[in-house]
């Protein structure tokens, strides 16, 4: 600018000279730095009147007549950027910066040009290559922004600021975004998306609590969406899917309605209560109506349905993904979740099964293809179907694929605790929990295995040990206290789970341990009690309607009851196996053997390998005089998991029934 100033002195003179005779003029002409003002006086007019090839010649006048001038060069270089003539505004720019390092015009050409060259390569090159140029690019950009922004012309340039602001966010560098955002928020409060730009680098420098805090602190509705995003990440379900609600009541016409309705639907069925899968259901609805091919709305439909037990809707759902995208494996998940719902086992390997051998033939060709997703449902049926030995191959083949996940971990635990191989169990556990040393989850299947395998005082302290490192979490209580219960210790079970109640007086699973420890002491009026607690709080409870309904039918002492809480729980879970059995069982106590054969045999057909339900068929066959059939079902409640059965008991009535055939 002082060379600016020093031109306007010699214009100045330029123009006097005009009223001094011609001779006289000859001798004090304007010497060339005046003349390059002049030119880049005319640039800029010639710009302002969009002119652009006639300021590119005046600026390039200028440049002519007065090399050593940097601002020409600069502006020159800012009319190509405008003209988006990037390689002449780069090299016109270097040239300026030659003269002249910290001109703020040509660094924040440099930097613009650089940033765009760092967008440019960002879309065209494959995701999943990186280059050094680019990290070169970005670097360069930031460079010659901050110089522009360090000795700005006038007024800061908002926008280089914001630009800047976005390449410190792409590398990493969230504190200096964090710094420039928020002074930018503060002198341009409605500028674009700075706002936004300034919560993500909250978030990226690990700050997500301080990003949520400011986007709160500010009643601005523009913000909201990006509010709910934040809860979402934070997994703060209710609060995201309240956000989403206040959006939806005055969306502005820049918002995706459809994309919204979708969050929203996510963000409810997320929150898990039965009515937010109603609501969820009915704006996924909407969103399918305007758009029958959004595989998305879709398949968070046929989650709703399947929540709300509508599952021919949700395998319809699930169905219409898959014809929509074949080649992606959420359709295919959807379909498995719900016919797994439907208990329908066999036919979840039948549609799952092919489709699993198929993609691991393209895994190569096709990596988009994630079937990991996929084997642990086939693995869920196979053992549900007692096929032990195809169960734990599928999980073992979903762990080689997710090696790192304690989730397919715990399941190839239980595969092998369900078929009987404890000492192998426990050698899984104990290998993941060597990588996630404190999962939860992991721990209670480790204890189970080491107690299932002669080992319960291991298995004792070792969810002792997950107690106090999760003694923020009901889930330990619990998984302790089923332990003692297992080893004989079930007051100290009973004292653990009082305490826990105390300490979540609002945590329904808890109150259900406690009635079903109750009832394995044998305190039935204590159970009852608690059950009957819990449904009062939670009407709806379907294992706790079934758990009160078989308990009391097992005593046979008030049947009607017992079925009436039974048949509700079948209406909230239809074709639930172990709830036909206890409705089933029911019927049998209350001598109403066409109904307890019709219920039993439709658990016994779901659940071949449980035993004691296989014990429940055979005793109403062996009552309806079928004791072939009888000594069938007893078969396969000695060749079952064993729990709750008594060997001997069982193989004197399958000779009993031996003996009925033999006179029959």
């Amino acid at each position: 600018m002082e060379q600016f100033e020093r031109m306007k002195v010699v214009c100045l003179a330029a123009l006097l000279s005009v009223a001094i005779p011609l001779s006289v003029a000859a001798q004090t002409a304007p010497d060339k730095v005046g003349q390059a003002y002049a030119q880049f006086l005319i640039g800029h007019h010639l710009e302002d009147a969009e002119d652009a090839d006639g300021a590119i010649a005046a600026y390039k006048r200028a440049i002519e007549l007065d090399p050593s001038g940097a601002d020409a060069t600069a502006d020159l270089a800012a009319l190509y950027l405008h003209l988006n003539k990037f390689q002449e505004a780069l090299t016109t720019a270097e040239q300026a910066l030659k003269t002249s390092p910290e001109n703020p015009e040509a660094n924040r050409v440099m930097g613009i040009v650089y940033a765009a060259l760092v967008e440019t390569n960002r879309e065209t090159r494959p995701r999943t290559r990186t280059t050094d140029n680019t990290d070169e690019n970005i670097a360069k950009a930031i460079r010659h922004l901050e110089l522009a922004i360090a000795h700005p012309q006038g007024e800061p340039d908002p926008t280089a600021r914001v630009m800047l602001a976005r390449l410190y966010l792409r590398s990493g560098t969230f504190d200096k975004a964090i710094g420039l955002l928020t002074v930018l928020v503060d002198q341009e409060p409605g500028w674009g998306d700075v706002p936004v730009l300034l919560a993500e680098a909250y978030a990226g420098a690990g700050r997500t609590a301080d990003a949520i805090a400011w986007l709160e602190g500010h009643d601005d509705p523009r913000l909201l969406p990006t509010l709910a995003d934040f809860y979402e990440r934070e997994r703060r379900w209710k609060e995201a899917a309240d956000t989403y609600a206040r959006v939806l009541e005055h969306p502005s016409r820049s918002v995706d309605l459809r994309e919204l309705k979708t969050r929203y639907a996510s963000a409810l069925l997320n929150v898990g209560a039965r009515a937010d899968a109603g609501k969820a259901r009915d704006l996924l609805s909407d969103v399918v109506t305007a758009n029958t091919t959004d595989a998305r709305a879709l398949y968070l439909r046929s989650q709703a349905a399947r929540r709300l037990g509508d599952l021919p809707a949700a395998e319809a759902d699930a169905r219409r993904v898959i014809t929509l995208n074949r080649k992606s494996p959420w359709g295919h998940y959807a379909l498995a979740e719900a016919l797994e719902q439907g208990h329908r086992y066999q036919a979840v390997i039948d549609e799952i099964g092919p489709v699993v051998a198929e993609a691991r033939g393209k895994a190569g060709a096709d990596p988009s293809f994630d079937v990991g997703l996929l084997l642990p449902h086939l693995g869920f049926a196979y053992q549900e179907l007692g096929q032990f030995d195809k169960a734990i191959a599928s999980f073992e083949e979903a762990r080689r694929l997710s090696p790192k996940d304690p989730a397919v971990a715990g399941y190839l635990v239980e595969a092998h605790i369900a078929a009987k191989k404890y000492a192998n169990a426990a050698e899984v556990a104990r290998s993941a929990l060597a990588e996630h040393p404190d999962d939860l989850r992991l721990m209670r299947l480790q204890a189970q295995a080491l107690r299932q395998s002669g080992q319960p005082d291991r298995g004792v302290a070792v969810m002792e040990s997950a107690l106090t490192k999760h003694n923020d979490d009901p889930a330990a209580y619990i998984g302790l206290a089923q332990l003692y219960v297992d080893v004989d210790r079930g007051a100290q079970a009973v004292k653990l789970l009082q305490d826990a109640q105390t300490k979540f007086p609002a945590d329904n699973t808890i109150v259900f341990e406690l009635g079903a420890v109750y009832d394995k002491q044998k305190r039935f009026p204590d159970a009852e009690a608690t059950f009957k607690q819990l449904l009062s709080r939670d009407g709806e409870n379907a294992p706790a309607l079934n758990y009160l309904g078989y308990m009391l039918a097992e005593r046979g002492e008030r049947l009607q009851e017992s079925v009436d809480l039974l048949q509700k729980a079948l209406r909230i879970d239809p074709d639930n196996g172990s709830y036909l059995d206890s409705l089933g069982w029911a019927y049998f106590k209350a001598d109403k053997l066409d109904l307890a054969e019709t219920n039993l045999r439709r658990a016994a057909d779901q659940l071949k390998t449980n035993s004691v339900i296989q014990d429940h068929y055979a005793e109403v066959l062996f009552k309806l005089g079928r004791y072939d059939e009888a000594i069938a079902a007893w078969s396969r409640a000695l060749a079952g998991d064993g729990d709750s059965i008594n060997r001997a008991d069982i193989d004197k009535k399958i000779r009993n029934a031996k003996q009925k055939l033999g006179k029959k």
